[in-house]
């Protein structure tokens, strides 16, 4: 009983198909077909999903919300399936409360595409209900899914639930058990940390539950998972560890692995890490897509200003270009927009990386392995006898990669590399700390850039409110900006939530900015071993926007919000 057979379009839609494109939007996931859609005619998605509703009578629901007394009529596994939700649709509940539902009381369903007849015989085989459907984005349907349901609950879902897969998937799972249910549920795991577009996934052993987590935007986003889910607990550890081709046995050891999974095209290098704890291992997997889409100077969010400031230090020969800040701030990506720009055939640019986070054409790039004696001091000397024009190391963890690295700008290499410090100027006095004589410093360095990652709001739903003058007084205090910006604001953009961005008002994440280039001033505080505060202050004085003003400027332009840019940037950072 394949869904297939059975799926039609409307005449008004097929009509402006070729045979070629609704083979592809039928043969398409459900949750899919929306898209392919989209990509066929050439259209937005909104307008796609309006004439898919105006074409079969439909209503188009928005702002979904589920009907928790309607989760338990239908089983998991189907509503995966077929991508549709239970919901609440209509007038609000009368003072008197809603009605005790009956077999008659209707069932409204939003649908991520059209409704087949194979699903209406299923649904009334667990439900005697009259169904009325609705259309709705299909993202926020299958986050709803994932929500009501938990990510992978078709997966571990029980067997005697009575529902069949349809035919196509049936035959592939003829002889489901235990061990393929669990092999299914940490691909669902991993395949939505995909699509959220997820950075790190936690799963976390705790007294009476196995938790797990995304990092998405920077932030910890608890996932939710089916009621079942500590049954399988051994497992899904035991699983991720086969995968990572790690000792199953060992479970008294820290261990680190590495898996390649293939995800939409594109293969994944996930980088896993397991450490005991006093309820199982917990493991932590770091999801790096190298063939994912590059990023521009302009896509990172810097300013005309800002690129002109360091496209300039870029066409330099020699010199040392660093980049700071914490962990996750974006430091490698922006590392690998410059590579991009300066990238031609006439340069010979090789990089020493860990991991590779992304893959560069016609860049030769290395990868550190520190267990066999390759560590990042190790490759750049190896490196140097290349005949390199551009290098880019990683990261300069200790006085032999700083060594290295300096004295290579020195002998006519531009050199790229990142460092972990609050600000930019601070990179200068880490060096010197790390032992590196004061004049090579100062010689050597020509551009530090420190930046932060903020969310940012989302283009559909984010509306302008008005704001009090004290709250916009006490922000710019904390970011060290000028106090008279608050006299013109009364409004700024704010979050709201819809469909698109699954309700938390952001969408992705621009950058905030720090560049700090040296002078003959600064040449000479370098010299006399001045603090961090002191190069600050001169920068400063020259002309430098700190990352609390950087931060102020993408607010007032309405890329993101004061909240926002408050969490990211500590006092020391003003």
């Amino acid at each position: 009983m394949p869904a297939t057979k059975q799926d039609t379009l409307p005449e008004s839609i097929a009509s402006r198909l070729t045979d070629e494109q609704r083979q592809t939007v039928l043969e398409a996931p459900r949750g899919m077909r929306l898209a392919a859609l989209v990509n066929a005619l050439s259209i937005d998605e909104n307008t796609a999903l309006s004439m898919v509703a105006e074409a079969a009578g439909l209503d188009i629901a928005t702002n979904l919300e589920t009907d928790p007394g309607a989760r338990g009529l239908l089983p998991a596994r189907l509503v995966h399936d077929f991508q549709l939700i239970p919901i609440r649709v209509g007038p609000p509940a009368s003072p008197d409360g809603d009605p005790e539902p009956t077999a008659a009381t209707p069932l409204h369903l939003a649908s991520a595409w059209l409704p087949d007849p194979s699903m209406a015989d299923w649904l009334r085989t667990f439900t005697p209900r009259p169904i009325v459907w609705h259309m709705a984005v299909p993202e926020r349907v299958h986050q709803l899914i994932i929500e009501n349901f938990g990510v992978g609950s078709g997966a571990l879902e029980d067997s005697d639930e009575g529902y069949v897969a349809p035919e196509a998937q049936r035959d592939a799972e003829a002889d489901v058990d235990e061990d393929a249910a669990v092999v299914r549920f940490v691909t669902d795991v991993i395949t939505q940390a995909v699509d959220d577009q997820a950075t790190d996934i936690h799963f976390e052993p705790q007294e009476g539950q196995l938790r797990i987590r995304y990092r998405v935007d920077g932030l910890l986003v608890p996932v939710s998972v089916p009621e079942n889910l500590l049954r399988f607990q051994d497992a899904i550890i035991s699983r991720v560890k086969i995968m990572a081709r790690l000792n199953i046995s060992e479970r008294r050891l820290p261990q680190d692995g590495r898996i390649n999974f293939k995800a939409g095209g594109n293969t994944l290098d996930i980088r896993v890490s397991t450490i005991p704890t006093i309820y199982a291992e917990s493991i932590s997997l770091r999801l790096l897509n190298k063939k994912k889409e590059a990023y521009t100077m302009d896509r990172l969010g810097m300013s005309a200003e800002e690129q002109t400031q360091i496209k300039e230090v870029l066409d330099y020969p020699h010199g040392i270009i660093l980049v700071t800040g914490p962990t996750g701030s974006g430091k490698s990506t922006s590392l690998n927009a410059f590579l991009r720009h300066i990238n031609s055939t006439d340069l010979r640019i090789i990089t020493i990386e860990d991991p590779i986070e992304y893959e560069v054409p016609g860049v030769n790039q290395m990868q550190v392995r520190s267990e066999i004696g390759l560590t990042f001091a190790s490759a750049l000397r190896h490196v140097l006898r290349q005949d390199p024009d551009v290098i880019m190391v990683g990261e300069i963890r200790d006085r032999e990669t700083a060594d290295i690295a300096i004295r290579a700008s020195l002998t006519g290499h531009l050199v790229f590399s990142t460092l972990h410090t609050n600000d930019a100027p601070g990179a200068i006095t880490r060096l010197v700390d790390m032992g590196i004589e004061p004049f090579l410093v100062a010689s050597a360095i020509e551009l530090v850039i420190a930046q932060r990652l903020v969310r940012r709001l989302c283009p559909e739903c984010a509306r302008m409110e008005p704001v009090t003058k004290i709250k916009v007084l006490e922000s710019l205090s904390i970011l060290g900006c000028d106090p008279k910006e608050a006299e013109t604001v009364t409004s700024l953009r704010a979050p709201v939530g819809c469909d698109r961005c699954r309700g938390t008002g952001y969408r992705g994440r621009i950058g905030l900015f720090e560049i700090f280039r040296l002078n003959e001033e600064m040449h000479a505080e370098i010299l006399r071993r001045e603090s961090t505060r002191t190069l600050a202050h001169s920068a400063r004085q020259q002309g430098m926007r700190t990352l609390g003003q950087s931060g102020w400027e993408k607010v007032k332009a309405g890329h993101t919000t004061l909240d926002e840019v408050l969490r990211v940037i500590t006092i020391s950072d003003r």
